[in-house]
């Protein structure tokens, strides 16, 4: 099977996100001036779906610059049920 990474890490969200709305900022911002000058509003909208589309590209797959903090897991703990017999052998010591 194929050994794909499917996760990002915390600070690698952050960067795609800013990295978008980066994008979409400047090409919304190209196509209103463009769109402007050639008075066509349906240019302004083909260059911002433009952008939307090179925004997704580039910031929705986990790309290996999104994953390069990852977050260090603690380590699980027992289970319940040996820390609950762990208790009662502590407080049957107690009492006697």
């Amino acid at each position: 099977m194929l050994n794909i990474a499917t996760h990002m890490d915390f600070e690698g969200q952050g960067r795609a996100e800013k990295l978008s709305r980066i994008i979409i900022t400047l090409f919304g911002t190209v196509g209103l001036v463009w769109g402007y000058i050639i008075q066509q509003f349906s240019q302004t909208v083909y260059i911002l779906i433009a952008g939307v589309l090179l925004a997704s590209i580039l910031t929705i797959p986990p790309w290996p610059i999104y994953r390069k903090k990852p977050l260090n897991w603690q380590k699980p703990r027992p289970d319940s049920q040996t820390t609950q017999s762990a208790a009662d052998e502590t407080k049957k010591k107690k009492k006697n």
